[in-house]
């Protein structure tokens, strides 16, 4: 049994999807649609860069889903292979709008209108400078929210629960200088993450605002395979539930280490990653080295999925 998951920020990188872009008359469809859509060229930005401009938030977001959902097309239209078998649809962070297309709860242009919209309200929530983001490694999850509790004179917040070991947390930028300064004290590794704004965490207060009748103005259908909420980190089927919880998942920390042990424990014992980069198959590799991983974000890739 297998799910299907879709990454989100930080695994962009500039050329992604290049390969369906030459090869599939419709893919290169798509990245038109959205240029029309985002009025911009999000299609050169993916493909040539620069990177500094793939790497700002409001165009990262439609881009990564652009790139996961033309490869997801091309494995439903090109191969013999059942994607929609799968037990669950799952994404990270932005990766769970990616989900919502491929399952049929929102269509291409809802989503990336409002992947549009989220990536500036995200951007612009907090002034720049002023919030940030590191990843704690090494340290259990247990222990990095006893040291936020301990101590109340810093805004951090734990903004991921990524895998065994690597939780990311987010605050402003004096705050995360003094959590950081804590950190070193009691030996813990962590690392800054190039990041402008704090996802994911209260400071996002903002951004709710921004989105909240966007998201609700939307028309979901009920998804046709179930979705893993980043929220919950359980399954949900209801779109007026699922409008509800991707307003809460500005601010609310993703819970993907508790979303891939519930799906395991659920019965799937294979997860395929379907956009840019293999992040979030090297975060299941930590959470459970058993089940079976496949990536796809190139053509070779695609035959090694039909050959299973």
């Amino acid at each position: 049994m297998f799910s299907v998951i879709f990454p989100g920020q930080g695994s962009q990188i500039v050329g992604m999807a290049k390969e369906f872009y030459n090869n599939f008359e419709y893919v290169r469809e798509y990245f038109l649609f959205a240029d029309d859509l985002l009025r911009k060229k999000i299609s050169n930005i993916i493909l040539d860069g620069p990177k500094d401009d793939l790497d700002l938030t409001e165009n990262t977001q439609p881009a990564i889903f652009l790139v996961s959902y033309s490869i997801y097309k091309v494995i439903e239209k090109e191969t013999n292979f059942k994607i929609k078998d799968a037990k669950f649809y799952a994404g990270h962070s932005l990766g769970e709008y990616s989900a919502l297309c491929c399952a049929e709860s929102l269509n291409f242009e809802q989503t990336i209108r409002l992947l549009k919209s989220r990536g500036e309200a995200m951007q612009n929530a907090v002034p720049k400078g002023e919030g940030g983001m590191m990843a704690v490694l090494g340290t259990e999850i247990e222990k990095i929210s006893k040291i936020l509790n301990d101590y109340k004179e810093y805004e951090c917040y734990i903004a991921n629960d990524n895998s065994v070991g690597q939780v990311v947390i987010s605050g402003a930028t004096k705050s995360l200088e003094v959590f950081g300064n804590r950190l070193k004290e009691k030996k813990i590794k962590f690392v800054n993450l190039p990041v402008s704004a704090p996802f994911h965490c209260p400071l996002m207060k903002n951004a709710t605002n921004e989105m909240q009748n966007k998201i609700q103005d939307a028309n979901f259908n009920d998804p046709i395979i179930d979705i893993i909420s980043n929220v919950t980190a359980s399954p949900q089927n209801k779109s007026q539930e699922i409008k509800k919880l991707l307003t809460d998942q500005i601010e609310k920390p993703v819970r993907w280490r508790e979303s891939v042990i519930n799906m395991i424990n659920l019965g799937v014992d294979s997860f395929i990653e379907i956009g840019p980069g293999k992040v979030l198959s090297g975060l299941i590799k930590r959470i459970d080295r058993n089940v079976k991983l496949n990536q796809v974000n190139n053509l070779t890739d695609i035959k090694s999925i039909i050959n299973e």
